[in-house]
């Protein structure tokens, strides 16, 4: 056993502070000499984003629905390590999660598993005594969840605050922040943008974090988070394994959402990830497989066509059976044209015979599992895990009745459609898939990498007879 101080950070609803709440508390406590491991509990690849800068370390996502109890608690303890206090922004509302009728994927579940205490944010612009009503129903709803306390964004001056705290006594308020546009996050078609130093200056996550200090609680905050009674520690916290294989890992402002729980489990499998830019590197590096994630490839589509030698590069590699993994915009990536808003046909990489077309309108979000039809990368068919979709852009020029790698089935609603497509070594699809719905898929890609580097060491079954 070991403990571990965490508070869990949950919200009323979307876009009520939590993001704001959590960068703020880490540089704040940061600027107190304290180490902190930072979560996002639910799929979200960008919120992550965020925290990782303000915390100058990883994030990890922590999702009831796709990893289960147990992944979601190794994953927690094996990230805390060395960590004097971990936080964890929320998904959505508190008790918002894959269904309507149970607390399946929701912060609610994540912070019972953590046994962690959990502070409500809400957006109280506007507000004075309603809010004890709208914090009374949520302290009520569920009693195995006792909140440690409430955070009110948006006040509109010290009196206001002040109001609140009078109005709401138990659980009580520690705190808020003032409303200041300056400092807000912009946003396009996906939420936020990803938080690169353009977006999200030290200044600005400075700022956050002198406000957090100036005006919550923080020294009750640190006695919450330091009362959480202590967690099993995970079964084995054991170096990595040897280096078996390389992979390349498409890394830059054009392709970057990664589950940071699945890189772990390649490396803990003998992979070294190599990063390399889809936009600016000429060739790919020495590698044995290729994982290409998700990300903006719409926004830098003139860019990414513009990389003859690339496109070149990853062709050879593909011809010569080199394995390759795309997910969502790694997919569009690697499709023959991507069609922009504007109407522009870009040509990209061309290892899938079909055209990616932005849409004004989502296309699909929300919660898939997935069974392969066939043998692939990721191993027999019949193989299953579980992802998430959430795409602006369709698929033209394939039939996925026909040609779909994968049988999907939507959490929500239970439809089931093909989708996903397969060529020799490639795999790509829409699904940001997380492995620790089934550790085999990790295991079966670095197996396909590994046989790739023996092929091409010399001696190996390709040089046999030369």
């Amino acid at each position: 056993m070991r403990a571990i101080p965490r508070l869990v950070i949950g919200g009323t609803s979307s876009g009520v502070g939590k993001t704001t709440t959590v960068l703020a508390l880490t540089r704040a406590f940061r600027a107190r000499g304290l180490r902190v491991a930072v979560f996002k509990a639910g799929p979200d690849y960008l919120d992550p984003t965020y925290h990782a800068r303000a915390a100058k370390a990883p994030c990890h996502n922590l999702d009831g629905w796709m990893m289960g109890k147990d992944a979601v608690l190794d994953t927690f303890a094996r990230a805390s390590q060395g960590a004097d206090l971990a936080l964890v922004e929320g998904v959505m509302g508190l008790f918002d999660g894959a269904s309507a009728t149970g607390e399946e994927g929701s912060t609610a579940e994540i912070a019972k598993w953590l046994g962690a205490p959990t502070l409500l944010v809400v957006d109280a612009s506007g507000m004075a005594r309603s809010i004890a009503a709208l914090v009374q129903g949520f302290a009520q709803f569920d009693p195995a969840l006792p909140l440690a306390g409430v955070v009110c964004n948006r006040v509109g001056s010290r009196g206001h605050l002040d109001l609140l705290g009078k109005a709401q006594r138990t659980p009580p308020i520690l705190g808020g922040f003032p409303k200041e546009e300056a400092l807000a996050f912009p946003e396009r078609h996906l939420g936020l943008h990803t938080a690169d130093e353009e977006v999200l200056p030290e200044g600005t996550l400075d700022a956050w974090g002198a406000r957090a200090t100036e005006w919550l609680a923080l020294d009750t905050l640190l006695e919450h988070a330091r009362a959480a009674p202590a967690l099993a520690a995970p079964a084995s916290l054991a170096s990595t394994a040897s280096s078996r294989c390389r992979i390349g890992l498409a890394f830059d402002e054009a392709l970057h959402f990664y589950y940071e729980d699945n890189l772990r489990r390649l490396e803990e499998l003998g992979a070294e990830l190599v990063r390399f830019s889809p936009i600016a590197d000429e060739r790919l590096p020495d590698v044995d497989g290729l994982y290409l994630g998700g990300g903006y490839p719409e926004v830098h589509a003139a860019a990414l066509s513009a990389n003859e030698g690339l496109r070149r590069s990853l062709s050879e590699a593909h011809r010569r059976g080199m394995p390759i993994y795309a997910e969502c915009g790694g997919l569009m990536w690697l499709c023959a044209t991507l069609r922009t808003l504007d109407g522009k046909a870009h040509p990209m990489m061309g290892l899938v015979p079909a055209e990616a077309a932005m849409c004004e309108r989502l296309q699909a979000l929300g919660y898939v599992e997935v069974e392969t039809q066939e043998r692939s990368l990721l191993g027999p068919a019949g193989a299953r895990f579980r992802g998430h979709q959430f795409r602006y852009s369709q698929l033209r020029g394939l039939d996925p009745a026909r040609e779909g790698l994968y049988r999907v089935r939507r959490r929500r609603g239970g439809e089931v459609t093909r989708e996903g497509y397969a060529a020799g070594n490639l795999v790509a699809s829409y699904v940001h898939a997380h492995w620790a719905s089934n550790p085999l898929v990790a295991r079966a890609f670095v197996s396909a990498c590994v046989e790739a580097r023996e092929r091409r060491a010399p001696g190996g079954p390709r040089d046999a007879g030369r």
